[in-house]
C-alpha cells in the first residue's frame, strides 16, 4: 500500500514538474524574445515579462512617431541603392578603374561599395522589423539615440550617392531598365507570390477590425448614451479597413492583368530566336591573360572570338603599340624600373624602352586580380603571363591575319607636343598596309579623315558610332559600335530594320548577354569571352505560351490561396466569437440564476 502511495505521489510530482517545466519554458522563451527585441531596438536588456493587459497599437511617444518616417526613408533609400548597384555589376571593372585613376591603388572598390550598401540595408531593415515586432507585441518604442544618429547620418550619405549617380552616371540608370526588361515575367510571378504571403497578415488585420466593428455596433444598440462615440469609432474602423484592404486588392488585380502590358525580349518563340551573337575580345581575353598582350589575344582566339579589340597609342619615335591607360602604372612594372616617370603618358616613351617593360607580372603574381570572378591560372599560364611584353600593332595584325579575325581598335590621339600629333592617323594606316593584312579584316572605328582612309585603304570596313541612319547612308557605313545601354532605346530597332550590323560594348554579365541575344544583336565586345562562349541558350528565355500557362496558373492558385486564407481567419474569428458569446450567455444565465435564488431566499425569509 505504501509503495502504491509513493508511486502515486511520485507520478503526481512528475506531472506537476512537467507542468511547471512547460510553464518555465513558455514564459522564459517569451522573456528572452522580448528582451532581445527591446535590447536590439532600445539597448535596454532588462527582462520583459508578458503582460496580460496590453496597450493599444499606437504605443509610442510623439517624438518616436515623428522619427519613424526617417527610419522608413533610410530603409527605402538603402534598399534602392543596393538594388541599383547589384544590377550595375557589368560596370564594376570600369568603376574600379575610375577609382584607380584618382587613388593610384587598384582594388575591388565596387565590391567594397556593394558590401557597405548591403550592411546599411540590412541594418535599416533590421531596425524596421524590430519596430514592427514591438508594435505587434504592444510594447512602447524607444529607439536608442545611437541608432537615431546613425539613421540621420545615413540619409545625407544616401542622398549624396543619389546625387552622384544622377549627375555623373546618368546612363547607369539605363542598366536598371535593361535588367527589368529581361526579368519582367519573373518579377511579375514573384510579386504574385509575395501578395499571397502578404495576404496572411492583411487578413488577420481586416478581420480583427471587422470584429471591433461588430462590437461597436453592439454597443450602439445596447448603450444609447455612447451612441455618438461608438458611431465615430465605427467610421474610423471602416476607414482603416478600406485604407488597408482596397490598396491590397487593387495591387493584386493589377498583377493579375499586368501581363497584357508586359514586354520582354526574352519572351518569344524558340524558332524566332536570333543566332548567338559573335564576340570581339575586349583587349583580348583579359580574364585569361594580361590585357593587350599576345597571350591575351591568343586566348581570345582559342575561345572563339570573331574579332579582336584593342587600344592604340603612338610612341615618341612613331611606333603604334597597344595600351589602354593614360600611364603605365597598372599594367607594367614601370614603378620598379623608373618610379619617377611612372605617371608619364606612355606616348612620351621610346619603343626601345617600352619593349623592355614587363606587362604580365601584375596579372599573374599580384594578390588582387583585375576581375573579382577571375578563375585561378594554371602554372603554365602563370609562367607564360610573367613573360608578356607590351605588344605592337603589328603583333596584333599578325595574329588577325593568321586566324582570319577582324580587328577593331580605339585610336588615341597623341598628347600635345608629340611629334605624331597631326599625322598619327596616316602613320597607323601606313603600318596596317605595310603588314599586308587583308583589308576587309580591319574594322575602322576612328571617325576622323574617313575620306583619306577610303582613298588609301578602300577595303577597310568602316564602323560608325551612334550616327543617324542618314549619316550612315552618306558615309556608306553598314556597322555601328555603340554602348550596350543604347539597347534601352527601342532595342535599336531602326538600325536592325535598315540592315545595320550592331556591335555592343562592353558586355560581361551572362544576363546582359542573354538580353542582347534575345534582342537579335549581331556581336558584342566582352571581357568574359570564356563564360559567354559556353552559353548555349539565353538565360531567362521563355516562350509566350509557357508564360501564359504560368500566368493563368499563378492567378488561379493565388486566388484560391488568398480566399482560403481569408476564409480560415474568418472561420477562426467566428469560432472565437461563438465561444465568447457562449461564455457571456453562461455568465448572464448564472447571474440571473443567482439573482432568482437571492430573491427566493428573501421571499422565504419574509414569509
Amino acid at each position: 500500500m505504501d509503495d502504491v502511495n509513493r508511486t502515486e505521489t511520485g507520478n503526481e510530482e512528475t506531472g506537476r514538474w512537467k507542468n511547471f517545466n512547460s510553464w518555465i519554458k513558455y514564459y522564459f522563451n517569451y522573456e528572452c524574445y522580448m528582451t532581445f527585441l527591446s535590447g536590439c531596438y532600445s539597448c535596454k536588456w532588462e527582462a520583459q515579462q508578458k503582460k496580460k493587459a496590453r496597450r493599444p497599437l499606437c504605443c509610442c511617444s510623439l517624438r518616436e512617431r515623428l522619427f519613424y518616417p526617417w527610419l522608413i526613408t533610410s530603409f527605402c533609400l538603402s534598399v534602392f541603392l543596393l538594388f541599383t548597384w547589384i544590377e550595375s555589376s557589368n560596370e564594376y571593372n570600369g568603376f574600379d578603374w575610375v577609382i584607380f585613376l584618382g587613388t593610384g591603388v587598384w582594388f575591388f572598390w565596387s565590391l567594397v561599395l556593394l558590401s557597405f550598401l548591403g550592411i546599411l540595408a540590412t541594418y535599416t531593415t533590421l531596425l524596421l522589423v524590430l519596430g514592427l515586432l514591438l508594435c505587434w507585441e504592444k510594447q512602447r518604442l524607444h529607439l536608442h539615440w545611437y541608432h537615431k544618429i546613425l539613421i540621420l547620418l545615413m540619409i545625407p550619405f544616401f542622398s549624396l550617392l543619389l546625387w552622384i549617380l544622377l549627375t555623373y552616371w546618368k546612363e547607369r540608370w539605363l542598366t536598371i531598365g535593361l535588367s527589368l526588361q529581361i526579368l519582367a515575367p519573373y518579377v511579375h510571378l514573384s510579386s504574385i507570390s509575395m501578395m499571397v504571403l502578404l495576404s496572411w497578415p492583411v487578413a488577420i488585420y481586416l478581420i480583427h477590425l471587422e470584429g471591433e466593428a461588430r462590437m461597436r455596433r453592439y454597443q450602439i444598440t445596447s448603450n444609447g448614451r455612447r451612441r455618438n462615440t461608438c458611431c465615430s469609432m465605427l467610421m474610423k474602423l471602416r476607414a482603416l479597413q478600406v485604407a488597408v484592404g482596397l490598396p491590397f486588392f487593387l495591387i493584386l488585380l493589377c498583377l493579375y492583368v499586368v501581363p497584357f502590358g508586359t514586354h520582354s525580349p526574352c519572351l518569344q518563340e524558340r524558332e524566332k530566336l536570333a543566332p548567338k551573337p559573335t564576340f570581339f575580345g575586349h583587349r583580348g581575353a583579359p580574364r585569361l591573360g594580361p590585357e593587350n598582350t599576345i597571350m591575351s589575344f591568343e586566348k581570345a582566339v582559342e575561345y572563339g572570338a570573331h574579332g579582336l579589340e584593342s587600344d592604340i597609342q603612338i610612341s615618341i619615335d612613331g611606333v603604334p603599340f597597344l595600351m589602354h591607360d593614360y600611364d603605365l602604372t597598372r599594367t607594367t612594372n614601370i614603378k620598379e624600373v623608373m618610379p619617377n616617370a611612372s605617371s608619364r603618358n606612355p606616348s612620351f616613351f621610346e619603343w626601345s624602352f617600352l619593349s623592355t617593360l614587363n606587362a604580365g607580372k601584375w596579372f599573374s603574381d599580384a594578390w588582387i586580380k583585375p576581375f573579382f570572378h577571375m578563375k585561378p591560372l594554371s602554372e603554365a599560364d602563370k609562367k607564360r603571363a610573367r613573360n608578356q611584353r607590351i605588344a605592337k600593332l603589328t603583333d596584333l595584325l599578325k595574329i588577325a591575319q593568321k586566324e582570319k579575325k577582324l580587328v577593331i581598335f580605339d585610336l588615341n590621339s597623341p598628347p600635345p607636343r608629340h611629334p605624331s600629333r597631326k599625322s598619327y592617323i596616316h602613320l597607323v594606316v601606313r603600318v596596317i598596309l605595310d603588314s599586308k593584312i587583308e583589308q576587309h579584316l580591319i574594322a575602322w572605328l576612328p571617325g576622323s579623315e574617313r575620306k583619306y582612309i577610303k582613298s588609301k585603304a578602300p577595303g577597310f570596313q568602316h564602323v560608325g558610332t551612334y550616327y543617324t541612319l542618314k549619316e550612315l547612308a552618306d558615309e556608306n557605313i553598314t556597322r555601328i559600335n555603340v554602348d550596350y545601354k543604347r539597347l534601352y532605346y527601342n532595342g535599336l530597332r531602326e538600325y536592325k530594320a535598315a540592315n545595320i550590323s550592331i556591335n555592343l560594348y562592353v558586355v560581361n554579365e551572362p544576363w546582359l548577354f542573354s538580353l542582347v541575344w534575345c534582342s537579335s544583336i549581331h556581336s558584342v565586345t566582352t571581357d568574359n569571352i570564356k563564360v559567354l562562349n559556353e552559353m548555349n541558350y539565353p538565360y531567362y528565355f521563355m516562350t509566350p505560351n509557357f508564360y501564359m500557362f504560368l500566368w493563368v496558373f499563378m492567378d488561379i492558385l493565388s486566388a484560391v490561396f488568398i480566399v482560403s486564407i481569408f476564409c480560415f481567419h474568418w472561420w477562426r474569428a467566428s469560432q472565437s466569437e461563438k465561444i465568447r458569446q457562449g461564455i457571456t450567455s453562461y455568465t448572464e444565465a448564472s447571474s440571473a440564476s443567482l439573482q432568482n435564488e437571492a430573491l427566493d431566499t428573501l421571499g422565504t425569509t419574509g414569509l
